[in-house]
């Protein structure tokens, strides 16, 4: 944590009270007033604030702390804190209210003895967690808050869910009534530090097998910057996040620009379907970690602000413990990390909406120009990049450009990892070949098909890529090659439909999924999708209305939540017509 979370609290020391203004004509000040056993509360879990206050861009950070400690965030602690940030109460409550995983509350509210969110998301759906939804709150008891929540980043464990901080896979009702009850008993007990998991890749194992040898080559300056560079064009590596940007490419743009330069790192990973960095985290973190080291070198940046999604609560535990190692016993000068901690909101999925949160403010997207790399983190030319994109680096380098381009099928060069989820027998990330077909993935990666069940249909790019029928099943699965029949790959999250499941119910959960992730910045986002989720639950569409939704969505939305929602509409209107009446 930064410095000034250190300072120990000193709740004695109080604001001066304001003296009333004569010429007011009430000696009372307008607004909620901070109270001192407030602030005494606010100080003890954060801290005394320095003379100029607390960091704006920490409030995110001092928002968890406290609704992780009071199971909400009641007014009067909102008061207190903007107080101590020197900030207005309105720019805290704006904030405290965008996110999903803050719960604001009246301070006469009794805060619930714990949270339960239930996926909602295609997968899960199709593996009952409707069920679970509809009968988990009578069971549960009425201090058990139950959430129907979007992708958990957990769609292989289908149905998922968290109780409190704790995944659960495959969850049923007894499943979740067991992990409620040992959460409520270990809460009113005393405070107990939960176990980090111990199956991955440690420190000292990863350089036991060579690791962090690249990086320090390429900080003390005996691996030249040009020759990695080179490594990652010839490879032909893409952002894995899902917009596909050249990463060799990326690091040129950003190393041209002015110091000081910054970088962020996107782990946000809310795509419904991808579940891929989280795998690829939880086992290896210190690879991912090396290639964030190589490229903060090459790109020339002083700081590297590592942005992971709140739902990922234990891995967030294990990559704080492992960067703290990581900087008691560095291989090679390392710049200023910082781990930050989403709060629940897709839309931080978006470059620009994420830079706007580790800012502490709401995740909107900012206008472009001027992109991030000229203008991004707090003013200065920012290196954004997706977790998977950097897992790959140190391997690129140290095999070879054509170890990695090597790979491919179908006229496509490289890896891809699948995030595979819904009517298959094993779900997971497959790591295959690029430009591999569905077909060939559910054979050969995923066991086929369970028994009874033939494919129907697949999104190849979770909710916002599209639908695409069992008769096009040998399209080779990369960048670039499924725009010609209105679909992408995005994050590679490919979700198997069969003859019981309907392309139609897969569109309106995607499109239900957009309506509540919108950050409601534009219009034709805010209203678009809110709209075409309402018409899309009629037996027989409104064709017309729901093509003018989609056109306005996709030519007038700022960002790619409002410019991709339209996709799935438009593909059960061209490939599955008979589901909707047309």
């Amino acid at each position: 944590m930064p410095d000034d979370t250190l300072i120990p609290p000193t709740p004695d020391v109080l604001p001066v009270p304001r003296t009333p203004d004569p010429l007011r004509r009430t000696a009372r000040l307008k607004g909620r007033q901070v109270d001192a056993a407030s602030l005494q509360e606010v100080r003890a879990l954060i801290g005394m604030p320095p003379p100029g206050g607390h960091r704006r861009d920490l409030l995110l950070e001092y928002l968890h702390q406290l609704n992780d400690h009071y199971r909400g965030l009641f007014e009067r602690h909102l008061v207190a804190l903007a107080s101590d940030m020197k900030l207005a109460v309105v720019e805290v409550y704006e904030v405290a209210t965008f996110y999903h995983h803050f719960d604001v509350l009246r301070d006469d509210q009794v805060p619930a003895a714990l949270c339960v969110r239930v996926c909602d998301g295609l997968s899960c759906t199709m593996a009952g967690s409707a069920d679970l939804l509809s009968r988990l709150p009578a069971l549960a008891g009425a201090s058990v808050r139950v959430v129907r929540a979007p992708c958990l980043g957990r769609c292989e464990q289908a149905p998922a869910a968290l109780v409190g901080q704790k995944a659960l896979a495959q969850a049923d009702v007894p499943l979740l009534l067991k992990a409620v009850q040992a959460e409520i008993k270990d809460a009113s007990g005393p405070a107990k530090t939960a176990p980090i998991a111990t199956d991955f890749v440690t420190l000292q194992n990863y350089r036991r097998r060579g690791g962090y040898a690249l990086a320090a080559a390429v900080v003390n300056g005996e691996e030249a910057a040009e020759d990695v560079l080179r490594a990652l064009e010839d490879s032909g590596l893409r952002g894995l996040g899902g917009a596909g940007f050249p990463a060799g490419r990326k690091w040129r743009i950003v190393r041209e620009q002015s110091a000081p330069r910054l970088m962020a790192i996107n782990i946000d990973e809310g795509e419904p379907g991808t579940f891929k960095d989280r795998s690829y985290l939880e086992r290896d973190p210190h690879r991912f970690l090396e290639g964030m080291l190589i490229a903060a070198q090459i790109a020339g940046t002083e700081a590297c602000y590592i942005y992971l999604r709140d739902e990922y609560h234990d891995a967030r535990k294990m990559l704080t413990r492992e960067i703290e190692a990581l900087q008691s016993d560095p291989p090679c000068p390392l710049p200023h990390i910082e781990l930050r901690r989403g709060a629940g909101a897709y839309i931080c999925g978006e470059e620009s909406a994420m830079i706007e949160s580790i800012e502490g403010k709401r995740g909107e997207p900012r206008l472009r120009p001027p992109y991030i790399a000229q203008r991004g983190l707090f003013g200065r030319p920012t290196l954004e990049h997706n977790f998977e994109t950097l897992y790959w680096v140190r391997d690129i380098v140290e095999k070879g450009a054509d170890w990695f381009s090597g790979f491919g099928r179908h006229g496509r060069k490289g890896l891809r990892s699948f995030s595979v989820s819904g009517r298959v027998r094993l779900p997971g990330v497959k790591l295959a070949p690029a430009g591999i077909t569905v077909q060939e993935l559910i054979d050969e990666y995923c066991g086929g098909m369970p028994d009874g069940h033939r494919l129907y249909a697949y999104l190849p790019g979770g909710a916002s890529g599209g639908i695409l029928p069992a008769s096009l099943n040998q399209l080779p699965l990369d960048f670039d090659t499924l725009q010609p029949y209105g679909c992408f790959i995005g994050s590679a999250a490919v979700v198997v439909l069969s003859q019981q499941d309907r392309a139609r119910d897969a569109a309106l959960s995607a499109m239900r999924f957009f309506a509540a992730e919108s950050c409601g910045q534009c219009t034709p986002c805010r209203v678009g999708t809110a709209k075409a989720a309402r018409l899309m639950q009629a037996p027989v569409w409104d064709q017309a209305t729901l093509s003018d939704l989609c056109a306005v969505m996709a030519d007038a939305s700022i960002c790619g939540l409002g410019q991709a929602a339209p996709n799935p509409v438009r593909c059960v209107q061209k490939y599955f017509a008979h589901e909707v009446g047309a």
